[in-house]
Order: C-alpha cells, then sequence, then structure tokens
C-alpha cells in the first residue's frame, strides 16, 4: 500500500535527519578520530554510538507497542501527541548537552553516550506515531478495541527501529567521514545549523498533527 511505502520511506528519512545531528554521534566520533589521527577511530566509534541509539529508541518502541496493544488506540494516540508536545517544548526551552570529561572512552563509553543523546533528543518519541498508526491500521475496525498479539507488533516495531537506525547509521558514517577526510570541523563556526531548534520545532509540529489527525 503506498502509506506503507510513505511510512517505511518516513522512518529512514526520520533516521538520516538524525545523522545529520553533530550531538548524535558524528561529531564525537569525528573528534576520536583527529586525536588518534587515523579514520579507523572515526569508523570504530560510529558502531557503539550506533548501538546506543538503538538502545535508546527500541525501549521507545517497544514500550509504545505494548500500549498500543493493550489500551485503547485514542488513548494512545493523544497520550503519544501529548509527549511529542511537551517534550518539543522542552527541547526549545532547555538546549543543554550532556558533556564528556575526557575523549579518551571504550567501547561501553561511547554506547552509553550515544544511548544518553539520543534520549536527551528524544529520538525515539518521533516514532511513536508511525507505531499508533500501523497499529490501528492493523487492528480490526470495531467499536470495542480488540486484543491483539504483541509478538507480532513488538516484531513490526522492532522492524521500524532497523529502518529508521539505517538512515541513521548510513547519513552518520558518510557525515563523519566526510567531514573527517574533506570538508573538517572549522566550517561549523561559519556554516552551523541549529539542528536541535529545527527537532524541538518538528517534535511540535508532529504532536499537533498527531493531535488533530
Amino acid at each position: 500500500m503506498a502509506s506503507d511505502g510513505f511510512i517505511w520511506g518516513a522512518l529512514f528519512l526520520l533516521g538520516c535527519y538524525h545523522g545529520i545531528n553533530p550531538g548524535m554521534g558524528w561529531l564525537f566520533a569525528v573528534s576520536l578520530g583527529f586525536q588518534e589521527r587515523r579514520v579507523g577511530a572515526v569508523l570504530r566509534a560510529i558502531v557503539p554510538l550506533a548501538l546506543g541509539h538503538i538502545v535508546s529508541i527500541a525501549l521507545i518502541v517497544a514500550l509504545a507497542t505494548v500500549a498500543a496493544v493493550a489500551l485503547p488506540h485514542r488513548a494512545v494516540h493523544v497520550a503519544s501527541a501529548g509527549i511529542l508536545l511537551a517534550f518539543g517544548i522542552y527541547r526549545l526551552v532547555r538546549t543543554r548537552h550532556f558533556k564528556w570529561v575526557g575523549m579518551r572512552v571504550g567501547f561501553g563509553g561511547l554506547l552509553l553516550w550515544g544511548f544518553l543523546m539520543s534520549t536527551a533528543h528524544g529520538a525515539g518519541l518521533m516514532l511513536l506515531p508511525f507505531v499508533t498508526a500501523t497499529h490501528a491500521a492493523a487492528s480490526p475496525a470495531m467499536a470495542m478495541p480488540m486484543p491483539t498479539p504483541a509478538h507480532p507488533a513488538l516484531a513490526i516495531g522492532m522492524l521500524m527501529v532497523a529502518v529508521h537506525t539505517l538512515g541513521y547509521l548510513a547519513t552518520m558514517t558518510a557525515v563523519a567521514l566526510a567531514v573527517y577526510l574533506k570538508i573538517g570541523v572549522a566550517f561549523l563556526r561559519t556554516a552551523w545549523l541549529n539542528v536541535d531548534l529545527i527537532w524541538g520545532i518538528a517534535l511540535i509540529v508532529t504532536g499537533l498533527i498527531a493531535l488533530i489527525a
């Protein structure tokens, strides 16, 4: 169906947007690359950063899927929209980031950083409308909600996480390598784009659309 193609395409593009955001991983990977003076350090950092991102959004998607299965669709839909609106406003008002003391961190530290930054940005929250929309489309059109097996719904949710992560990983890797090998980080002083502001606005707009849909 065309709507299915839109959902999966939107999930992939959303992952690409997360990959562009410096705070979501690539700037950290590039910094480690410059510190060790080899491209291998950049690539090595990307793996745990991506895993941290996966854990963060997978937890949100799993919780949303269980709620969508167990609770009335409208209640979950309104709650998801409210969470998006509240977190979007929070991101606009409070823009501070976590600061890591010392750049020499191992695999576990990078994984934790990826998890914390993805959670702080509300990366998984943007997937909530996709989870509720997919579950609503799969449920019978009846006045009373019918119980739906949780395992198939969770499988679909994890597939959403995989598609989203594919876009995130591909974009983050491409940007990190381009900045490390060709561009350099000096461009951030003159060509900086406030992606956090855009992200906060996007969360609010998505919440409003989900609320009135």
